[in-house]
């Protein structure tokens, strides 16, 4: 929940105050409004499959080399996440992108040179779930930001926070909430699959999942969740 916000009043009369009461009253409904999540069952949604995506790596050291090019020429690599969520057996279950039956991702990737957060993770969303990747007739709902994490130098460690002695970090993953209205087409590409996860398995589970996923049910501690029913 939120935090109230309070407001003292040295010599208010007895209106000025029951107005007061009323309004943080108010304040503290609506916040409490915004942290539920709607959520609705599995089931509402249709899967379809479309073209691979073909890999820009086929190694580590391809990787490397590859954002070591990319800081040279733009500085900074900032990618947007989506943390979607759907309700199975009566849970809240996270959907994740699953490569090569080993690795998992949260939806999203890269941002343009320029490019907004919200749009570029729209951009991606459509590219990775959509029929269409020009996002034609798929409404993305960006909501929250929830967290942030921190890649100091090109080796696979993330952290959430930056160093102080860090000056020139190379990489910075923001996550979103993206919310799914009663009904929806996810069409992912053949190499890849999408699957939904229970919160609880993913919790703290960085063998598995990886060091962002796993820390996602914390952030979402905050929140409460609403299954909708269809």
């Amino acid at each position: 929940m939120g935090d109230a916000v309070f407001e003292f009043l040295e010599n208010g009369d007895g209106d000025n105050r029951e107005n007061s009461r009323r309004g943080i009253q108010s304040q503290s409904r609506s916040q409490i409004q915004s942290l539920v999540i709607d959520i609705y069952p599995l089931s509402s949604y249709y899967f379809g499959s479309k073209e691979a995506i073909l890999s820009k790596d086929e190694t580590m050291a391809d990787r490397v080399r590859r954002l070591k090019s990319n800081y040279s020429a733009h500085g900074l690599r900032t990618c947007v996440e989506a943390v979607i969520l759907v309700e199975l057996f009566k849970h809240p279950h996270m959907l994740l992108l699953q490569i090569r039956n080993s690795i998992f991702k949260l939806p999203g990737g890269r941002l343009r040179p320029g490019e907004s957060e919200i749009n570029g993770l729209k951009r991606k969303l459509s590219r990775k779930l959509s029929g269409n990747e020009n996002g034609d007739g798929t409404e993305w709902e960006v909501g929250e930001f929830l967290g942030k994490w921190w890649k100091p130098d090109f080796e696979t460690l993330l952290y959430p926070y930056l160093s102080h002695n860090i000056k020139k970090p190379k990489e910075c993953t923001k996550l979103y909430l993206v919310k799914l209205p009663e009904s929806q087409e996810f069409i992912v590409p053949k190499n890849l699959k999408l699957l939904a996860v229970p919160l609880c398995q993913i919790h703290e589970n960085h063998k598995t999942y990886g060091q962002i996923i796993s820390g996602v049910p914390q952030l979402l501690s905050k929140f409460s969740f609403n299954i909708m029913e269809t």
